[in-house]
């Protein structure tokens, strides 16, 4: 079916499927807004009574639905027509600052050296390496440009090569469901082996005999939940299970130690973690539990010499560093390397043969620590930015002074530092070209701290170009997370340069829910403190109009998947504070999707949002629900983007969104959604086309504003 088709489809479900009434919605001549349906379904919990007349859009395999939501489409591309040109500048300007013809930085493994490259015009990538040194004859691996052809969406995941450098194990998903399906590679010969294994997460670890791959599978709701050992050259029907987790709020996955001495079987909840070892040179033996799992413990582990080293938060908030014998693994056994301390979050370790890299969080910040292991002497590496993002980079060998580390900044395009640790020599390998007439001084950052209404002191980090006058008048984006642990970095965005070169401030806002201050701000953002993370969002934009570096009338919200559901509860509490709001593949309908095991994530997530089957976590949850707290009443202008395979945020909890938001507000502002029927959590798979609506979202911003070129 065409464009053109799918757009008179899309128009005639609109006139026929669904029910078109006068609803104060701002349009544009010639249409109106979709109405879904109303169907009523009725949930009862703990004495509570909740309908819900939008829960029948729960089924992708519906026609009315698939209806529904094209009809959604079509009303979008036509409120967003009169934008177009500006969409297709917005993406070409996107897309002209990338190098199309362009390499990462090679690493060394076992004689080898890894690399990846892109090519002119294509939309994925090419998967290479070179015996020796790089002067040495191009060997591809995977050019997965062709192996995407004829598929709308295609994605490699899991690159992993044997032991002896014959046979390349890698992941495909081909619907964006993130159902990967293992495939095996001849690297001497180019033959793809005949025997595929369906439903994996796509990662794998390699048993030293060559032959034997460990991987994991999923269940219905797509958690992984057993291990299974594989041979090379048998069907995987013959594969055997060696270990089944049968806790649904846990999952599982194997990976290799950096010794590849060791295969190891990890086990992950919210608050607890076990780790099961297997000696790599026999695979056919037994895994052996390092230490049994226990509530609230979390621990992660390495291989090095005649000892595994653990990162633990074992009497340690902010987790420390211990190291136990092999043939020793149990906790009692543990001792320190690394205390813990109240103001520094450990957040990983990189182990070398002379040296122990520490990657900790400080004020928000990370910091690389240099321990030397003769003298136990440390040094930390300058970067000397106010906001910035350093990391760990892929270091796979023990016997080298040099680190390999990332670096970027809201100025400064990511860049592959080598380290040397004896001599403190620091060379850039490589930094991301950005086309065009980029220059990193035109911009300038800022980090600072705004006093949450409870004390709490919350970093923002901002970037604008310079010029800027603090007078109220520039258009603002705030942006945030707020959940999991997971920090919000500040970070260079190319695509982002088409704001700030027209006259916009963006602000990344910290709040709690993150890791950024260390684990007790991850604790004061989660379960029953989890409004925390909305009122910080809300007292920073406060904060961003009273020291007039923007006003509600220029200022937008934004947040993705768990930070849709952050500014989707905002949009209910304080929508007057935004001109408009972008909502990415948000999670929003929290209560039913918490209470339905059959959804992805959900058992797993208890320790997260709480179990609404217990009344204090239902209501407290039932509070902010996005979904649940749709009032009758004015909000401002949104756009809610969603991906039909979405297997981490279901489709349907945006599209009932929307249609209750249709149903019940009171202004004529814009709500638009927008659904990407091939593509799921992640967007589009190809290097260019996410840009596609990246372009959507600005000329969406840009519209309210009116700011046409």
């Amino acid at each position: 079916m065409n464009k053109r088709t799918l757009k008179w489809f899309g128009l005639l479900a609109i006139s026929t499927l669904i029910i078109v009434s006068g609803c104060n919605t701002k349009t544009r001549p010639g249409i109106d807004p979709p109405q879904a349906k109303k169907v009523t379904k009725e949930f009862n919990e703990h004495g509570n009574v909740r309908v819900d007349n939008y829960y029948w859009l729960n089924d992708r395999e519906d026609p009315e639905v698939i209806s529904y939501l094209e009809a959604e489409n079509v009303y979008t591309e036509t409120i967003m027509e009169h934008t177009i040109e500006l969409q297709e500048k917005l993406y070409d300007e996107i897309v002209g600052r990338i190098k199309q013809t362009d390499e990462s930085v090679p690493y060394k493994l076992r004689g080898y050296y890894y690399y990846t490259r892109y090519e002119e015009g294509q939309e994925y990538p090419i998967y290479c390496r070179k015996m020796g040194s790089m002067e040495a004859s191009e060997e591809i691996m995977l050019n997965v440009n062709e192996m995407a052809e004829g598929f709308d969406f295609y994605q490699v995941t899991g690159i992993n090569v044997s032991p002896d450098n014959r046979i390349l194990a890698f992941g495909e998903d081909t619907v964006s469901r993130r159902k990967y399906t293992i495939r095996y590679k001849n690297l001497e010969t180019g033959e793809i082996l005949k025997h595929n294994i369906p439903n994996t997460t796509g990662q794998g670890a390699w048993a030293n005999d060559n032959r034997t791959y460990f991987y994991s599978i999923k269940d219905e709701s797509l958690r992984p939940f057993k291990i299974m050992k594989h041979k090379t050259d048998q069907d995987y029907s013959a594969d055997s299970e060696v270990f089944h987790e049968t806790d649904d709020t846990f999952t599982t996955f194997v990976y290799n130690s950096k010794s590849r001495d060791y295969v190891f079987v990890f086990s992950k909840s919210t608050l607890s973690t076990e780790c099961r070892y297997l000696d790599a040179n026999k695979p056919e033996g037994k895994f052996k539990i390092i230490q049994p799992r226990e509530r609230d413990l979390e621990y992660s582990v390495e291989h090095f010499k005649d000892h595994f080293f653990v990162r633990t938060n074992l009497n340690a908030k902010n987790f420390r560093l211990m190291k136990t014998p092999i043939n020793k693994t149990e906790k009692k056994y543990w001792s320190e390397v690394i205390p813990h301390r109240d103001n520094v979050l450990l957040e990983s370790f990189e182990i070398f043969k002379n040296y122990l890299v520490m990657e900790e969080r400080t004020t928000g910040l990370i910091q690389l620590r240099v321990i030397n292991w003769k003298d136990n002497k440390d040094h930390y590496l300058d970067f000397g930015e106010p906001a910035y993002l350093a990391y760990l980079a892929y270091n796979p060998e023990f016997d080298t002074d040099w680190l390999r580390y990332g670096y970027t900044s809201l100025t400064t395009p990511n860049s592959t530092f080598d380290y040397n640790m004896e001599s403190l020599e620091r060379k850039l390998m490589k930094q991301t070209e950005v086309l065009g007439d980029f220059n990193k001084d035109n911009y300038q950052s800022e980090r600072f701290f705004v006093t949450a209404r409870n004390g709490a002191k919350v970093p923002v980090s901002m970037v604008y170009k310079k010029g800027m006058k603090k007078d109220g008048k520039n258009p603002l984006l705030l942006y945030a997370y707020g959940s999991y642990g997971y920090s919000m970095d500040a970070y260079f965005s190319s695509p982002r340069l088409s704001l700030l070169d027209r006259g916009f401030i963006f602000a990344l806002a910290h709040v709690r829910g993150g890791q950024e201050m260390g684990r007790q701000w991850y604790e004061d953002g989660k379960l029953l403190k989890k409004k925390n993370t909305f009122t910080d969002f809300i007292d920073c934009a406060e904060y961003l109009v009273k020291e007039q570096y923007t006003s509600p009338d220029k200022m937008f919200a934004q947040g993705g998947s768990a930070g849709g559901l952050l500014v989707g509860a905002v949009y209910n509490m304080r929508p007057e504070l935004f001109e408009g709001v972008i909502a990415q593949v948000p999670f929003v309908d929290v209560v039913t999707t918490m209470l339905d095991e059959s959804i992805p994530l959900t058992t797993a997530e208890y320790d997260e949002w709480g179990n609404p089957n217990e009344k204090e976590y239902y209501d407290y949850m039932l509070s902010y629900s996005p979904y649940d707290q749709v009032k009758a009443k004015d909000y401002t202008n949104m756009l809610v983007t969603t991906g039909l395979h979405d297997s981490q945020v279901q489709y349907w909890e945006p599209a009932k969104w929307v249609a209750k938001l249709r149903e019940l507000k009171t202004d004529d502002n814009l709500l638009l959604l927008h659904i990407n029927m091939d593509t799921g959590h992640g967007g589009a798979s190809g290097r260019f086309q996410r840009y596609k609506e990246t372009a959507l979202e600005y000329a969406f911003m840009f519209d309210l504003l009116g700011i046409e070129e």
